[in-house]
């Protein structure tokens, strides 16, 4: 549910603000609208009376000029208008007219705002358009035509009317008025009489050039009407006023149909704001969705599935950051782990560090232990002259334990040496088959003595060459065959062989014959002073140093080492790097 409650919240406030913004406008309208276009009408005609102010002043001497300037205005503002002389008495200009080149000369004919309608006139009237009208000629010349009968159907003109025919060459009728254009016009003087009498009232304003602004009602049709009146340059026959008037009948109607328009769409639009606020909210909300759920899965420690918002905005920004972050959190996560599981093993390393140097320091005491109680018990019987007739063979047990004593104390120095990273080592080219078979020599009274025998295994006329320090790979051979031979039933052969495990390697395995080594054993098989047999029998014999000095020469080789178990016994095996020099020629 609280995945939804920002759906839900996003669409009541959203059609809520909707709502009441569209309850405002329509209220706002309703209140203010037929003022504020009544004030944006008569602000944008005073402002063109300005203009035509401007543009009067360089035309007035020539009525002909004016007349169409009228026209103009009229026709642009939606609006009648008047020049008045300085008594307010309407001058006599017809702002519509048409002209008609005919075969001798050119007409005029003047649309008179009294006695006709737009409906006597053609519709389309164009330049070019060839027309007939019925009138009578109001100038000696005949040139300018009162207009009684556009496209007269009779045969022959009225009584007391001429027809004229020909194109027309000039025109200017009534565009883009309100209905009825020429009543309006004709109106014109009916308002002026009703403004006359407080004219007086505003003359000053007048003769300072500011528009006075005043409203007549036409009694017949119940229209109101805005007038407007201001000063124009004065002419040759003394001070002139332009008048213009226009009808407030649209702002009404306009008001009107508005308001039975808001009713018939209010339901539509209250309708279109529930869906499109549903519609917004959602696509709002979704990215927002998505986050909760990204979070969610971060809570959960769920790393495994990283959505991202696919744009330039703030939620992109977020998700973008909440995938690097989840991307990190997974990373230090598994650091952590693997951190954790390096502790672990390093916290059971170190309590089996603490166990082998427990058991070294055992295996020390008893090591010495032994040999020296052994001196000791000897040294006494000699002391004691007890049995003197054994005095040599005394001698000799006590010089035997005294050589124990110093090789295990030089074992113990030589791996400290290998500890503390002391040991340099001289690698040059060596024979390895002959190092190894030069060692094997030195065990032959022990073979004899076991009737074992060694057997080499390797390729016939083949002797690799390696890189290695010769004294410390001859300590490794010496230290694994004397093992091997230790262990070793009697009566078997120690298998040794040497070959090319690689392109640059050469590895060699010595094998035994005798019982295997327990598994949890093979691990710690390399440790100090471990053996394999928990009695630590000395008949055995050696220091439980070896297989440790042997693991730190061969990792200074970088060597890979190994002992596993066979089918029959144990194999321990060790590569080194080939030599690819040549040999030195004497």
């Amino acid at each position: 549910m609280r995945r939804h409650s920002i759906v839900r919240k996003l669409f009541v406030v959203t059609s809520v603000l909707i709502l009441i913004v569209f309850s405002l406008v329509m209220l706002a309208e309703g209140l203010f609208f037929e003022r504020f276009y009544r004030i944006s009408k008569i602000h944008s005609l005073e402002r063109n009376m300005n203009e035509f102010a401007d543009r009067f002043g360089y035309t007035e001497p020539d009525k002909r000029l004016v007349s169409p300037l009228l026209g103009a205005f009229m026709n642009q503002n939606d609006a009648s208008i008047a020049v008045l002389n300085g008594r307010f008495e309407r001058q006599t200009l017809n702002p519509y007219y048409l002209e008609l080149q005919t075969e001798g000369q050119r007409v005029t004919i003047l649309i008179s705002t009294s006695g006709m309608t737009m409906d006597a006139i053609p519709k389309g009237l164009r330049l070019g358009d060839k027309l007939t009208v019925d009138g009578i000629f109001m100038d000696e010349k005949d040139t300018i035509l009162h207009p009684v009968a556009f496209g007269p159907t009779n045969q022959e003109p009225e009584f007391g009317m001429v027809r004229v025919t020909g194109n027309i060459s000039e025109v200017l009728l009534p565009e883009q008025r309100s209905y009825n254009p020429l009543y309006q016009d004709a109106l014109i003087d009916d308002a002026l009489n009703g403004w006359v009498p407080e004219a007086e009232t505003y003359l000053a304003r007048l003769q300072d050039g500011s528009v006075v602004h005043a409203e007549w009602m036409d009694e017949w049709s119940g229209v109101e009407y805005a007038v407007l009146i201001r000063s124009l340059p004065a002419g040759k026959d003394g001070d002139l006023y332009l008048l213009a008037m226009t009808s407030l009948q649209p702002v009404g109607e306009a008001v009107g149909i508005l308001k039975q328009y808001v009713v018939y769409i209010a339901p539509i639009i209250v309708v279109l704001v529930i869906l499109l606020s549903m519609i917004y909210s959602k696509i709002v909300s979704r990215p927002l969705v998505q986050l909760s759920r990204s979070a969610e899965r971060l809570a959960r420690l769920d790393f495994t599935e990283h959505p991202e918002i696919q744009s330039k905005d703030e939620f992109g920004e977020l998700s973008r950051n909440m995938t690097a972050l989840s991307r990190n959190l997974d990373s230090a996560l598994r650091e952590l782990t693997r951190a954790n599981v390096k502790m672990q093993e390093d916290m059971r390393e170190k309590e089996r560090s603490e166990e082998l140097r427990k058991e070294l320091i055992a295996n020390i005491s008893h090591e010495l232990k032994t040999p020296l109680g052994i001196v000791k018990g000897f040294a006494e019987g000699l002391q004691d002259e007890v049995a003197s007739d054994k005095r040599d063979r005394y001698l000799s047990l006590i010089v035997n334990e005294a050589d124990r004593m110093n090789a295990l104390i030089m074992d113990m120095l030589e791996l400290s040496k290998f500890e503390a990273k002391a040991i340099q080592l001289l690698p040059r080219r060596l024979a390895l088959l002959g190092l190894i078979q030069k060692v094997a020599d030195s065990f032959d009274q022990q073979l004899e003595s076991r009737q074992l025998r060694i057997q080499f295994n390797a390729d016939e006329g083949d002797k690799p060459f390696v890189t290695a320090d010769a004294r410390r790979i001859e300590q490794v051979v010496l230290n694994l065959l004397s093992n091997a031979i230790r262990h070793a039933e009697e009566n078997s052969v120690i298998t040794i062989s040497v070959f090319r495990s690689s392109a640059v390697k050469v590895t060699t395995t010595i094998e035994n014959v005798g019982s295997p080594i327990a598994e949890e054993d093979l691990s710690r098989i390399w440790d100090q002073f471990y053996r394999a047999e928990r009695s630590r029998d000395r008949k055995s014999g050696g220091t439980g140093l070896g297989l440790a000095i042997v693991k730190h020469i061969l990792e200074l080789h970088e060597s890979e080492y190994d002992v596993r178990n066979t089918n029959t016994g144990v194999a321990f095996s060790f590569n080194l790097n080939e030599s690819r020099e040549e040999p030195n020629e004497k």
